[in-house]
């Protein structure tokens, strides 16, 4: 069994999940209408039953939106989810069509859907381009899952040639059901570690789950849940996995792309670099500054931060002010922190 830092384990990974820890794989929000309301949903009020469209954490209102923050990101494949993506299915369908015609055959996408399409729907959706299809059964279906439409739609998936797996929470549960029809298919099971989120709280706290220590958002219980289970597909992703791997391997990736010749480009993939406020050219000319190694801004200047800590004293005697910035590298991204000097 495979650790990584985050504290998730596998003895298998679908390629949508190798790409996720790359930092590979963009997130396509393609609707929040899903009427579900599974008491551990973690989605924000923000994006809960609303018909909208997310890339990552940018808004979508026209297809090169989309098309900018995949190329953004290098992204080298995308995860369609919701809500509930097939409640859009002509939506997923044109997604899937234009992700495939900008970055070729080999750009992977997987979808995450609750329902159990039946095969005009599952044909429509590979005759589109999609690769990996995770089924998201309802937990009360769990335990007899052989018994219902879920098994009819996995084995269908299969047949057409779509990768296929099950994606839960990872809750006390008889998952045997689960595990003989993966086996069946050659599917992969993906559990989920249970968290806290501002939405799902007060549903947690009323089903007995409490959380690990007072600075985690991991429900006390649901890593042992895995860690019990025996299946050769098996993939537990801890909750600190999106901010400790994908999140900052995705930074670094948009990092790479976006970073101006004098930035640095941190460990978590935030962009360091120095801010001159004032006037000042003449001083950097006077030093010898190369012209690569700052730009102009409205009324600062933007420069190599270990340049503006040399000159920081003769700037800070013609009047101008000096800082060292340290942002998030998306365009206009939010700055982690600003040290004056």
């Amino acid at each position: 069994m495979e650790n990584d830092t985050s504290g998730s384990f596998y003895n298998f990974l679908p390629e949508g999940c190798r790409l996720c820890y790359k930092g590979a794989k963009m997130v396509l929000y393609v609707t929040g209408i899903c009427g579900k309301n599974c008491f551990y949903c973690p989605v924000s009020n923000e994006r809960r039953e609303k018909d909208i469209i997310f890339a990552n954490e940018r808004r979508v209102n026209r297809d090169e939106d989309l098309l900018e923050e995949a190329v953004s990101m290098d992204a080298l494949g995308t995860g369609i989810t919701g809500g509930e993506p097939l409640l859009r299915l002509d939506r997923v369908i044109h997604y899937i069509k234009l992700l495939k015609n900008k970055f070729g055959k080999s750009h992977h996408i997987h979808l995450y859907t609750a329902f159990s399409p039946n095969k005009g729907v599952l044909e429509s959706l590979k005759k589109a381009g999609l690769d990996e299809i995770r089924f998201h059964p309802p937990q009360n279906l769990l335990p007899g899952i052989t018994r219902t439409y879920y098994r009819v739609s996995l084995k269908q998936a299969h047949e057409l040639g779509l990768s296929v797996g099950i994606e839960v929470p990872s809750i006390t549960c008889d998952l045997s059901g689960v595990i003989s029809l993966l086996k069946e298919v050659d599917g992969f099971l993906n559990l989920n570690e249970l968290e806290f989120s501002e939405t799902n709280y007060s549903q947690l706290k009323k089903h007995g789950y409490a959380t690990v220590d007072d600075i985690s958002c991991a429900a006390l219980g649901s890593r042992e849940v895995a860690q019990v289970l025996d299946y050769d597909k098996l993939h537990f992703c801890s909750s600190r996995f999106k901010d400790a791997i994908q999140l900052r391997e995705r930074f670094k990736r948009i990092a790479k792309r976006s970073a101006r010749y004098f930035d640095e480009i941190t460990d978590d993939g935030t962009l360091v670099y120095g801010v001159i406020e004032g006037s000042c050219e003449g001083l950097l000319k006077e030093a010898g500054v190369w012209d690569e190694m700052y730009n102009f801004m409205d009324s600062t200047v933007e420069i190599a931060w270990w340049i503006a800590e040399d000159l920081a004293g003769e700037l800070k005697k013609i009047g101008c002010k000096v800082s060292v910035i340290e942002r998030y590298p998306m365009k206009n991204g939010m700055i982690a922190e600003r040290t004056p000097l």
